[in-house]
């Protein structure tokens, strides 16, 4: 029995009309009703723009020229309106409050039932099952923009599951999420796909989080087009994904560097099943081999936090409880933890955006509670999650240039500085486009820059590398530890455990608002009771060292980590 083709490009290109290149160039693909399909590819190099023709936002939304043909489900793209299509494919968005419509997170569920008229009493129970599936029972009544990113992204999936479409698209679903949040996502939609059947395509960077679960087939996009389709061993085998600025995961990286013949190793993409000839004692070899020294530590001493709790009202349950900590010159810190503990609340107080009577801080041994929001932005720059929240100017330039110009820099000194920013963060080709031309990523690399610009004594980062392949991703990291070197403190809120691993000294693990841990990441990562607790979860390497028996998993990870930041930092 053939299978039923559900997606078909047929030699289809798309060229906007705002640009002077397509950006889709001659897709030929064909995906089958039932797979599971994920699309990797840098920024920029088509996969957003594919998904926008998937779901008919192309050409419905976004005009500009097709050649070529291209169906979703027997449709015709080019002569479908959104309405049809919506009945053929659910998207789940990267950017959440784009997509929100109800007023509560159970209303946003329901909206599809709404318009199909589906009885109330079947409704209720058709959204407090889906609100079961993500975690979110409890939430129901809240403002769906009163919620944690994650909490954002699981409400938007909840919103689509509840549809029943054949064909589901998810846009960078773990863009926003606590790990463990990721890997239970993940496991939702392979759970979805196993049960329904549905076509599911998923758009991620986190490669490695991905595959946590099997897929069919991997599409990688370079520069519009599709230069691999297949299975997803076959691709680890190769050096194409690091060599279009996409990440390996870490343990096949690890493979790579001690001259495995991956030819010979079996089940390379599931990490719980990789298997080879000596395989052991060929990383053991490599383990002996590898050398590291620890950094030293820093005293003076920027910012001190002492028994800091806040709560959004009286009645409101404490967000973070008798917190203190202090953060000291030079130091790259990455702050942890589930959706919802606190981390972004703890970022707030020390910015002033929020007030608390309860705690003490001090900036270099003087009171900082009494520092306006503007004082403080002159020591400490603040970069939110969601980029949207922050962009005020039409341009990238002006946005960029926006805060040296309120502070009175002459425009020499203005340009000088934007320029070389923008050439760091990736933005240079761009810096004259309007910014609502832009992917998320390059949205969230703008704000980036716009702080960066200003050289602040310290910066907290909310999930930086959010929605950036790893070149970009590495170009920002390596800016912000040139920042660390020169003195600068860099404070990272983040999901991303590879980014504390790789590039953080300390590591601040949050849980229902108290911080549990203050420790270096390599331990936070290889201990399971922190990682349960604080809804993390342990890296690819440390899984690996033990799936292999070696004899110190935790030495293994942190060996593995100071190579290869090593390895790159001479590419």
């Amino acid at each position: 029995m053939s299978k039923k083709p559900i997606i078909e490009f047929k030699q289809f290109s798309f060229q906007y009309h705002s640009q002077a290149e397509p950006t889709l160039k001659d897709i030929d693909v064909t995906i089958y009703e039932g797979e599971k399909v994920l699309v990797v590819g840098p920024s920029g190099s088509g996969k957003s723009t594919f998904a926008h023709c998937i779901n008919g936002l192309i050409p419905n939304s976004y005009t500009g020229e097709i050649t070529g043909s291209a169906f979703i489900n027997g449709k015709e793209l080019a002569e479908s309106s959104l309405m049809d299509l919506s009945f053929e494919v659910g998207t789940v968005l990267q950017d959440t409050d784009s997509q929100f419509i109800g007023l509560t997170v159970a209303e946003d569920i329901a909206f599809a039932l709404e318009n199909d008229e589906v009885p109330q009493m079947e409704m209720k129970k058709r959204v407090q099952h889906f609100a079961e599936v993500i975690g979110l029972t409890d939430h129901l009544r809240y403002r769906p923009q009163d919620l944690s990113g994650g909490q954002k992204q699981r409400v938007s999936m909840a919103g689509v599951l509840i549809n029943e479409v054949p064909l589901m698209l998810f846009d960078e679903p773990l863009a926003n999420l606590d790990p463990a949040a990721g890997q239970k996502t993940i496991e939702w939609i392979d759970e979805l796909h196993k049960t329904t059947h549905t076509t599911i395509v998923i758009i991620e960077h986190r490669l490695e989080d991905v595959l946590h679960r099997r897929v069919d087939r991997i599409l990688v996009f370079d520069d519009g087009c599709i230069i691999y389709d297949g299975e997803p061993t076959a691709l680890l085998r190769t050096n194409l994904l690091s060599e279009v600025g996409i990440r390996d995961p870490l343990y096949v990286t690890a493979m790579k560097y001690a001259g495995i013949d991956l030819q010979q190793v079996t089940s390379l993409a599931h990490v719980h099943e990789v298997a080879g000839p000596n395989l052991k004692g060929i990383m053991e070899e490599w383990q002996a081999s590898v050398s590291y020294t620890k950094e030293a530590v820093r005293s003076e001493e920027l910012l001190r936090i002492e028994n800091l709790s806040y709560r959004y009202s009286r009645r409101a349950p404490w967000v973070l409880k008798n917190v203190s900590v202090a953060f000291k010159k030079g130091e790259m810190i990455s702050i942890v933890g589930q959706n919802g503990a606190g981390k972004s609340t703890l970022s707030k107080v020390i910015c002033g955006f929020v007030r608390t009577k309860s705690g003490d801080l001090s900036w270099k041994g003087t009171d900082f509670s009494a520092y306006s929001i503007k004082e403080r932005a002159d020591h400490i720059g603040y970069v939110l999650q969601n980029p949207n929240e922050m962009i005020s100017k039409t341009l990238i330039y002006d946005e960029v240039a926006l805060g040296l110009v309120l502070r009175g820099f002459s425009e020499k000194e203005t340009d000088e500085r934007v320029k070389h920013i923008l050439d760091i963060c990736g933005l240079a080709p761009f810096q004259d486009w309007p910014i609502s031309a832009l992917s998320y990523g390059q949205k969230k690399r703008v704000t980036i820059a716009s702080i960066l610009v200003l050289n602040p004594e310290m910066i907290i980062l909310d999930e930086p590398t959010a929605g950036q392949d790893f070149k970009h991703y590495t170009e920002i990291m390596q800016l912000l530890e040139k920042l660390r070197k020169d003195g600068i403190t860099v404070v990272m809120i983040t999901h991303d455990m590879h980014l504390m691993l790789e590039y953080s000294t300390r590591a601040l693990v949050f849980s229902k608002g108290q911080m549990i841990a203050d420790t270096e990441p390599v331990k936070v990562l290889t201990d399971e009771t922190l990682t349960t607790k604080a809804a993390l979860k342990e890296t690819s390497l440390f899984t690996f060292a033990e799936q292999l028996g070696l004899g110190d998993p935790y030495t293994f990870t942190e060996q593995f980590i100071a190579y290869d930041r090593e390895v790159r930092k001479n590419e």
